[in-house]
């Protein structure tokens, strides 16, 4: 793999720069693909822009940037993204920034000025010759400085093509499709491949596979229908037993509790009632874990408040430090506190429903 070290001015970047949305980003005489398939959207916000512009008129260096040599000619940007669409936005006149005390605007620079901001230098390494193997792997090392890539974005630049580009225009763009449908049970921003990565780890789940192998088997899809109707059903489900929404719904991993439950058969009042039941128990310390113990009866997903230490303490104290199932006497710091009456059937967290026993029983009654 041959990698060699160019310095490009701004005015050859700019040059032919066109931004048509989801039809691609060009630049550098129309030759440099700026967003390929495996880039992130842009995520820079305007502070960051502008110290962009800012280095450049103090004459500071950028860090390097990175481009490929493109099959067929021309070059597609492998890391740099953000700064290179500052400079080219700043050109287009998108925003401004202070010029010896003055906000300015490209248009608005006296000539001199202009020129400066274009005979700025930039250092771009430029890759060519090697393996896309090769390529990706220089692309993982490059990111290990800067605004750091997200795992699904990574995964991202291994499997480029048709069904990717459509996953991401439902799944990863401002506004999109995924999010209209169900923000409000999801986690994290579509942009940085959030939902994208949530949708494909269930749907990954529901295969029995690894999301990077289910990227790989369905790479060369034409669409990503698949995935968008999962998706519906999953969401649909979710609202048709939980039609009450609350916010702790929110970041849930509802497509792995589908994936599970799906063909059991719930009555939605049913659930209702013991949703707002157990939002009330003060015994329930995580109130996003109710609903899958309303699905799967695991108790350790509500985070059950326990005893607190005067209660353990007056409990071994009116028990006089005897386990009452085994009969024998034990320091307190070989107990452990015990609802009487389990949670499950009504018991409480008080003081009159702990009892101390030791670990052994304790670990036996809790094993039945």
């Amino acid at each position: 793999m041959k990698i060699t070290l160019h310095t490009i001015p701004i005015r050859d970047l700019v040059n032919g720069f066109e931004d048509n949305g989801e039809d691609g980003i060009v630049g550098y005489f129309g030759k440099l693909n700026i967003r390929p398939a495996f880039q992130r959207e842009f995520i820079y916000g305007e502070k960051d822009k502008i110290e962009v512009i800012n280095s450049i008129f103090k004459g500071f260096p950028l860090n390097v940037m990175y481009w490929i040599k493109a099959e067929g000619g021309g070059y597609e940007l492998l890391d740099g993204q953000q700064r290179t669409l500052s400079i080219c936005s700043y050109h287009e006149g998108e925003f401004f920034v202070k010029v010896n005390g003055s906000l300015k605007g490209f248009h608005n620079l006296t000539a001199d000025q202009k020129d400066m901001f274009l005979d700025y230098e930039l250092q771009v390494y430029i890759c060519e010759d090697g393996t896309t193997s090769e390529q990706l792997d220089w692309f993982q090392i490059i990111n290990m400085v800067g605004k750091k890539l997200t795992d699904q974005e990574l995964l991202n630049a291994l499997h480029t093509g048709p069904w990717l580009a459509s996953a991401k225009q439902r799944f990863s763009k401002t506004k999109c499709v995924a999010y209209q449908l169900g923000d409000r049970y999801m986690d994290g921003q579509p942009l940085r491949q959030d939902y994208l990565h949530t949708v494909l780890k269930w749907i990954s789940d529901q295969d029995h596979t690894s999301i990077e192998k289910y990227m790989g088997t369905h790479q060369h899809d034409k669409n990503s229908d698949r995935e968008w109707q999962y998706f519906q059903n999953v969401i649909h489900w979710v609202e048709t037993l939980f039609p009450h929404y609350r916010k702790n719904m929110a970041g849930i991993d509802w497509g792995i509790l589908y994936n599970r439950f799906k063909d059991v058969e719930y009555s939605a009042s049913d659930l209702e009632e013991k949703v707002r039941s157990l939002t009330l128990d003060d015994d329930v310390q995580v109130k996003s874990g109710i609903y899958e113990y309303l699905l799967s009866g695991d108790e350790r997903k509500l985070n059950l408040r326990g005893f607190s230490d005067g209660m353990k303490q007056s409990a071994y104290e009116r028990q006089q430090g005897i386990c009452p199932i085994c009969g024998r006497h034990f320091e307190i710091d070989q107990m452990e506190g015990d609802h009487i009456t389990p949670w499950h059937l009504g018991g409480h967290t008080t003081p009159d429903n702990c009892q101390m026993l030791c670990r052994d029983c304790n670990r036996r009654k809790g094993g039945r």
